[in-house]
């Protein structure tokens, strides 16, 4: 599914296109359309030349838009490499806010590509859209204001004000398993912070990854209460019966985990606060 003319012809304004200079690691390889089965998204793809992937713009260490108007992150290196594989240089890359919320949506429509946007594989997802991956394993976990002693864990949220992202996995465990916290919902984890901030809400929770690189830019002011309490692996979101698409996308995964690509750009992102992660395993399930 090539997408590109569609996101076109609904004019995004979230839409932009990265202009970085290409890197060693972020370089198209020299691929064309014939060099794929024909037919298939990854000759659609090479042929254009240009590629529509969903990620977040709010997301430090994942998927954050700079100061430049560029979004960076651990999940925007991934989209990069894998433009890349199909011969689609950076500056043909639109990168579209793709928020919680919208992720299945945008898939669904062909406002995207793929989908690269601190993204939990589960079943619930996978009835509508496909996952390759996982590319890496977070987990939830609860951010509170510094001086918060509590809150420790997710069996302290009785009658506390939680925040959290409409259509997130995090927000969808808490109602289900602690009914007793007050879950607040909203557009992005950006918009919980203020609430936090002057005491509208208790708590945020989100992934610890995305938990952390908020405590990083907030000076002293948050911190991560007590130890993640679930598993979150995140995978590459596209069109549901695209396996072609998908299993490919999940051999570019496995090559990346071992020529160290995938280190690299973690390394050149998260990893600068995050400690070092083991490759997750592929999950080549079946529909």
């Amino acid at each position: 599914m090539f997408t590109k003319t569609k996101v076109a012809a609904l004019g995004a304004a979230a839409a932009i296109a990265l202009t970085a200079c290409a890197s060693d690691d972020g370089e198209a390889a020299e691929v064309e359309a014939g060099d794929f089965p024909e037919g298939s998204t990854m000759a659609a793809l090479a042929e254009a030349g240009e590629i529509t992937i969903g990620t977040k713009f709010d997301q430090p260490l994942f998927g954050l838009l700079a100061p430049s108007g560029d979004p960076e992150g651990f999940d925007v290196e991934i989209g990069k490499i894998i433009a890349g594989e199909l011969g689609i240089s950076e500056d043909n890359i639109t990168w579209t806010e793709t928020v919680s919320a919208n992720r299945e949506p945008f898939i669904e429509d062909g406002s995207v590509d793929i989908v690269v946007a601190t993204y939990t594989i589960n079943d619930e997802r996978k009835e509508v859209v496909s996952f390759a991956g996982p590319y890496y394993n977070a987990g939830q976990a609860l951010m509170v204001m510094a001086d918060n002693e509590d809150i420790t864990g997710p069996d302290d949220l009785a009658g506390k004000a939680v925040c959290s992202v409409e259509g997130s996995t995090p927000a969808a465990n808490i109602a289900e398993n602690y009914p007793d916290a007050e879950l607040s919902l909203f557009a992005a984890y950006t918009d919980c912070l203020e609430p936090l901030r002057n005491g509208q809400v208790d708590a945020v929770t989100t992934d610890n990854v995305i938990l952390a690189g908020y405590v990083d830019e907030s000076e002293g002011e948050f911190k991560i209460a007590g130890d993640q309490f679930t598993e979150e692996p995140y995978g590459i979101g596209l069109a549901h019966d695209d396996d072609e698409f998908r299993s490919w996308i999940n051999d570019v995964l496995e090559e990346i985990f071992e020529d160290g690509r995938w280190l690299e750009a973690w390394n050149e992102t998260a990893g600068t606060v995050l400690p070092e992660p083991t490759a997750p395993t592929v999950d080549r399930y079946e529909n």
